[in-house]
C-alpha cells in the first residue's frame, strides 16, 4: 500500500475512534494486553466480563477487523490487534497527558507519579522523590520494585510513568533516558569472613566466596555472573532471592557475604560489623538512569521528574 494511502487510512481510523468515543474501550484493550485473560482484565478495570467482551467486539466493529483470537479462552491478538495496541497506547497516553496538562494549568502539578525501579536502585529513589515533593507537594508517588525487563513492559503498557534501571547493559528499546550515576560493585562481608581483612578483592577471588545473590532473572545478577565468567570463575550462591532486604538481613548476621552496588551498600548503612570491599581486576561499572516513554510532549509530571533528575545527577555521581 502506498504511503499516502496508508497515512490516509490511519487518519480515517483515528477519526472513527474519536467520533465513536472509544477511549474507554482502548483502556480495556490495554488491560487485556496486560492480563491476557478476559476475566482478570475486567476485574482490573472494575467492569463485568460481559462488558469487557462487548466493548472489545464494538471496537472490532468500528475498525472492521478482528483484534482478538478467541476460543474457549483468550488466545492472543491478531496482527491487526497488535498494531491496534500500538495505536491504543499512543492515543491513551496522549489523552492522559492532555488531561494532566489541563489539570496542571488549573490547579498546579498534582496526581500520582508511578515509578518502576530495579531492586538495586531502591535505596536512592528518595534522592529523586524528596526534592521533587519539596517543589511539588501535591504529587503522590507509587514506587514499584521489579526487574529491568518488567520496567520496560510497564512503561510500554502505560502502567508506569517512569523507570529507574540500567541504561547501557541490555537493549532498552524505545525510551528516553537521563543518566544518573555509574554503578560499581563491592564484596559485602564480615571482617572475619573470607577476604574480610582486604582493602580490595578481585573478581576471581569473589568466585571463591559462598555468596547470597539476587535471582538470575535480575539484571544485576547477570552483570555479576558475566564479570565472574570473564575472570575465569563463577558464582556459587548458597542463597538466592529477588529481595534486597533478604540479602541485607543475611549479610548483617556476619555469616553471609554478597556482591552489591557500592551506592546501595552505602545507602543501607551496613555498619561496623560488615565491610564493603571494592572489587577490582577489572573495575566493572554500568550506568543507572531514569527512563521514560519516547512520547512528546511529556506529561507535566514526567517533564518535572526529568528536570529534577538532571539537577540531582551530579550529587549522585560523587
Amino acid at each position: 500500500m502506498p504511503n499516502a494511502a496508508r497515512s490516509g487510512k490511519t487518519h480515517e481510523i483515528l477519526r472513527k475512534l474519536i467520533e465513536a468515543g472509544v477511549i474507554d474501550k482502548l483502556e480495556l484493550l490495554l488491560a487485556l494486553a496486560k492480563e491476557r485473560h478476559f476475566g482478570r482484565a475486567a476485574e482490573a478495570c472494575g467492569v463485568t466480563q460481559p462488558t469487557m467482551s462487548t466493548s472489545i467486539k464494538q471496537l472490532e466493529e468500528i475498525l472492521g477487523v478482528m483484534l482478538v483470537q478467541r476460543g474457549s479462552r483468550f488466545l492472543g491478538f491478531t496482527p491487526e490487534g497488535q498494531r491496534t495496541l500500538d495505536w491504543a497506547r499512543r492515543i491513551v497516553a496522549d489523552t492522559r497527558a492532555m488531561k494532566q496538562e489541563i489539570n496542571t494549568l488549573k490547579d498546579g502539578l498534582s496526581g500520582e507519579l508511578r515509578i518502576a525501579a530495579i531492586p538495586t536502585v531502591l535505596g536512592m529513589v528518595a534522592s529523586l522523590t524528596t526534592p521533587f515533593r519539596a517543589r511539588y507537594p501535591n504529587v503522590r508517588f507509587s514506587i514499584l520494585s521489579c526487574t529491568s525487563s518488567e520496567v520496560l513492559g510497564l512503561l510500554e503498557n502505560l502502567e508506569a510513568d517512569a523507570g529507574l534501571t540500567y541504561i547501557e547493559n541490555e537493549p532498552l528499546g524505545k525510551v528516553r533516558s537521563v543518566p544518573l550515576y555509574q554503578e560499581s560493585y563491592r564484596l559485602i562481608t564480615s571482617p572475619d569472613g573470607m577476604f574480610g581483612d582486604r582493602d580490595q578483592v578481585t573478581w576471581k577471588e569473589v568466585g571463591q566466596v559462598p555468596l547470597c545473590l539476587l535471582t538470575p532473572n535480575m539484571q544485576n545478577r547477570r552483570i555479576i555472573d558475566r564479570a565472574l565468567r570473564e575472570a575465569g570463575t563463577a558464582a556459587h550462591p548458597t542463597l538466592t532471592s529477588n529481595s534486597i532486604i533478604v540479602l541485607y538481613t543475611h549479610v548483617k548476621t556476619g555469616r553471609w557475604a554478597s556482591v552489591m552496588p557500592a551506592k546501595l551498600a552505602e545507602t543501607l548503612g551496613l555498619g561496623d560489623g560488615v565491610r564493603t570491599i571494592p572489587i577490582v581486576d577489572p573495575m566493572v561499572s554500568y550506568s543507572i538512569g531514569l527512563v521514560v516513554p519516547p512520547r512528546e510532549p511529556y506529561t507535566p509530571q514526567v517533564a518535572a521528574l526529568m528536570q529534577v533528575a538532571r539537577e540531582v545527577a551530579p550529587s549522585l555521581q560523587s
